[in-house]
């Protein structure tokens, strides 16, 4: 994982989190998954960069992050990035 790769922390229980990974994969979006349920140090740096315990926390290459972001909001990133 490079500091370029897209950062989804998430647990496959979440519903948000399986929507945002099926929208990366749908986009054809290359992009670290990071399970948060089973990596309690994952856990407590996703709460760290998100300030709160809601999940997902996309953290995208220029250092900002989303947390339960809807759809439209990954894809306003993503072209504001030049990643679409």
């Amino acid at each position: 994982m490079t500091d370029a790769t897209i950062q989804v922390y998430g647990a496959d229980w979440c519903r948000d989190c399986r929507r945002t990974k099926q929208q990366l994969d749908g986009l054809a979006v290359d992009f670290a998954y990071i399970d948060v349920e089973h990596d309690d140090a994952a856990a407590a740096r996703a709460q760290e960069i998100a300030g709160r315990m809601n999940i997902p926390v996309v953290v995208f290459p220029d250092g900002t992050h989303q947390v339960e972001p809807s759809n439209a909001d990954v894809e306003a990133k993503l072209r504001e990035l030049s990643l679409l």
